[in-house]
C-alpha cells in the first residue's frame, strides 16, 4: 500500500476549539477499556494523544488515542476487532490506520508499537501537559489558524507543523540535557 485511503471520501469539515473538558479522560479511560477488552494482547501500547490529553488545552473535542501494535498489516489482530465493537474505518494508510466512532468524537490511531509516529505524538503531548509556555503557545496558534476557512482538516494540521515540530524540538533537547521526567521517558502519568 502506497498511498491514503480515506474511507468515506471528503467530509464536511467544521473546526472549532472548545475549552478544556475534564471529561475528556474520562473518554479516554473508557476507550482505553473497551480497546484492551477488544485487542487483548495484540495492544502492546494504548495512550491518550492529542489536545484533548492536554489539561487546560483548548482543543477539538475529539478524544484521540494511539493504539501499539506487533504488525499494522494483520488487520485480523486488531482493526477488524475494534469494528466488530463499533468503531468504524476512516484511514487506511502505509504504517497507519484510523478507526473512530460513528459519533466522530473518538478516533483511535494504530501503528506498530515501535513507530516512530507512537514516540512523537507521546513527545509533543508531554512537553504541553508540562510546559505552560508551550501549551500557550500551542493554542493561541490554534486559535489564529482556526480565524481562516479550512476545506480539509489535513490542510489545517500541516499549518500547525511548523509550530508542533519546534516544540518538539525543544523537548528533545531538554531530554537529551538530562532534564527530570515524571517516568524516566518524559511521560507524565495519563
Amino acid at each position: 500500500m502506497t498511498t491514503v485511503e480515506l474511507v468515506g471520501g471528503v467530509e464536511p469539515l467544521a473546526l472549532t476549539l472548545h475549552p478544556y473538558d475534564d471529561r475528556w479522560p474520562g473518554v479516554y479511560r473508557d476507550h482505553r477499556r473497551r480497546i484492551a477488552d477488544a485487542l487483548g494482547t495484540h495492544a502492546l501500547v494504548i495512550e491518550h494523544i492529542g489536545s484533548t490529553a492536554v489539561p487546560g488545552l483548548a482543543a477539538k473535542p475529539v478524544v484521540d488515542l494511539v493504539v501499539g501494535v506487533d504488525d499494522i498489516t494483520a488487520a485480523e489482530d486488531h482493526v477488524e476487532r475494534l469494528l466488530a465493537v463499533g468503531y468504524v474505518l476512516r484511514v487506511r494508510e502505509p504504517g497507519h490506520r484510523l478507526v473512530r466512532t460513528p459519533a466522530r468524537d473518538v478516533h483511535v490511531h494504530l501503528y506498530e508499537r515501535d513507530d516512530p509516529a507512537v514516540e512523537e505524538y507521546l513527545l509533543l503531548r508531554d512537553r504541553l501537559r508540562t510546559h505552560p509556555d508551550e501549551r500557550e503557545l500551542y493554542e493561541r496558534t490554534k486559535r489564529m489558524l482556526l480565524e481562516r476557512r479550512w476545506h480539509d482538516t489535513n490542510a489545517y494540521a500541516d499549518a500547525k507543523s511548523d509550530v508542533i515540530a519546534a516544540i518538539k524540538a525543544r523537548a528533545r533537547a531538554a531530554r537529551a540535557e538530562g532534564a527530570p521526567t515524571a517516568l524516566g521517558r518524559g511521560r507524565p502519568p495519563a
